[in-house]
């Protein structure tokens, strides 16, 4: 079997509505200190290392990814439903276990995905699958300047952000984290943050964005690093976003935008003649895969969950 370097940990390939994906926010899904006190205690020596070379790294609030579970109580797609399960952490505890040179030493001997990153931040990425109006996918190249993946290509995106919706304690307001009230803000910030990051980072306008669809969650191998993926389509072409680009609120985080053509197969490939009409005949990934190769795993896992969607398209 070929060796990747993402997992994917879960799937939804037709792509799940707002109404279809809920949340529990519970300090159950908290990350567990790890019992060697000098491997913990190396998460604020890194951080404190980190903060003397870059003095605006901030210590901001993140959602810790749990799991999830799933359901299908009627049989058909509609009926399909995922809970993802929550808790919160920090950047510094992230940089400190996820980003630690001794990340490794942080996992549980496990096949359990859970068990075995219980006392990892894990932080819950977000990634955008963009589609152009004429049928291109839109990459980002990062600057050098950035914590976190310097210089790869990635799709744009970031992290949902507790602050949002008043959840940087598992006490919010007078209400407590495990109800309905809260878990529903939470589980909207997941879809709101994802169209603020395409926003922000390439500069297009909210009103050109369709509603996302969630198609799953991606997780590195090297310090197995979660990012939920998003399928949205914009109603601008590739020559106007890239327009666009330059004016952008968070630019400065990226060095480049592409908009990638998915080539379509000149031979009689079946997802390609199910796909004409629908998305312009995509196929072959020619330009996208080579550019993959210098994508992180969690944004290769990403194209992964692109594939399994169209996949799923030509058998409608």
């Amino acid at each position: 079997m070929e060796k990747t370097n993402y997992k994917l940990v879960l799937s939804c390939p037709s792509g799940l509505s707002p109404s279809q994906v809920s949340v529990v926010f519970d300090p159950s899904y908290d990350r567990i200190a790890h019992p060697d006190i000098e491997l913990e205690n190396s998460i604020s020596e890194i951080w404190d290392q980190r903060v003397q070379k870059n003095t605006s790294l901030y210590n901001g609030k993140k959602f810790r990814y749990g799991g999830y579970t799933l359901c299908n109580r009627g049989g058909s797609q509609q009926d399909f439903h995922v809970c993802l399960h929550l808790g919160l952490t920090d950047y510094r505890t992230f940089v400190g276990t996820n980003l630690n040179p001794l990340w490794e030493k942080f996992l549980v001997p496990s096949e359990d995905d859970l068990m075995q990153c219980q006392h990892t931040s894990s932080p819950l990425g977000n990634g955008a699958i963009l589609e152009t109006s004429d049928k291109k996918i839109v990459v980002l190249q990062r600057s050098y300047n950035v914590g976190e993946f310097p210089g790869h290509v990635v799709f744009p995106g970031g992290h949902p952000e507790p602050e949002e919706v008043g959840a940087a304690s598992h006490q919010m307001g007078e209400r407590l984290t495990n109800s309905e009230h809260n878990n529903t803000k939470v589980s909207q910030e997941m879809f709101d943050s994802i169209i603020r990051e395409v926003v922000e980072e390439i500069g297009v306008p909210v009103t050109s964005l369709c509603n996302p669809l969630f198609i799953g969650i991606s997780r590195r191998v090297l310090n197995v690093r979660p990012a939920a993926f998003f399928f949205i389509k914009c109603n601008i072409e590739s020559k106007e976003i890239q327009r666009l680009y330059a004016g952008a609120q968070d630019g400065y985080e990226s060095t480049q935008l592409y908009t990638v053509s998915l080539c379509a197969n000149s031979g009689d490939d079946s997802t390609v003649k199910k796909l004409v009409g629908a998305l312009d005949a995509v196929a072959q990934w020619i330009e996208l895969e080579n550019m993959a190769s210098k994508m992180p795993g969690c944004h290769q896992g990403g194209l992964a969950l692109y594939k399994l969607m169209l996949e799923a398209m030509k058998n409608i």
